[in-house]
């Protein structure tokens, strides 16, 4: 059987140029960086869970394709959130206005905004606990509306700005609601 490795974290004084390039020369890792300054290094997803982020980030493209509203992102992208930190959800959505406020070299690097959605679906390796801290931080940092999905537990936690999570139990769909507004998330390829 395979060893599944937890995160790695590591604490290393970095610009912000030096932690892109650190993330640029080594492409086969994820890394992302807490307000802090600790670096977590986060090794490539099963094959399981990177087919279902697949799936994820397809259905949001394809919604956002034909509404263009906004900009839709896969796993591999990061943003610098306004804390700081810098963070690579799972799949990611930013409303045109802002998208279209950022310069071309923000939007090259690690876009220095909060996305308005976001989706973290969790691996083996995640812990809850610090996923739900991420997702916190996501709807601090400006995120109108999240979801952690929990293939394991089969549950959802719903994310939003100044409302308490609501935790769903085997949804079939979920709802963008106002923030995605027409975009319905068909779960029976995720669980």
């Amino acid at each position: 059987m395979v060893s599944l490795l937890a995160p790695l974290k590591l604490y290393i004084d970095l610009t912000d140029a030096q932690f892109f390039q650190l993330c640029q020369n080594n492409r086969d890792y994820r890394f992302e960086r807490t307000a802090t300054g600790e670096v977590i290094i986060m090794p490539p997803t099963g094959a399981e869970t990177g087919e279902r982020n697949a799936e994820i980030t397809y259905q949001l493209k394809a919604w956002n394709h034909q509404n263009k509203l906004g900009k839709a992102f896969d796993s591999s992208t990061g943003f610098k959130l306004p804390n700081g930190s810098e963070r690579s959800p799972d799949a990611s959505w930013v409303k045109l206005e802002k998208w279209d406020a950022l310069t071309k070299a923000e939007k090259e690097g690690f876009a220095p905004c909060c996305p308005d959605f976001v989706v973290e679906l969790m691996s083996i390796s995640d812990s809850l606990e610090k996923t739900r801290s991420k997702m916190k931080e996501y709807i601090d940092n400006g995120a109108k509306l999240g979801w952690l999905i929990n293939r394991k537990e089969q549950l959802v936690e719903i994310y939003r700005t100044n409302k308490e999570v609501e935790i769903l139990q085997t949804p079939l769909t979920l709802s963008g609601e106002e923030v995605l507004f027409g975009f319905v998330l068909n779960l029976a390829e995720i669980w």
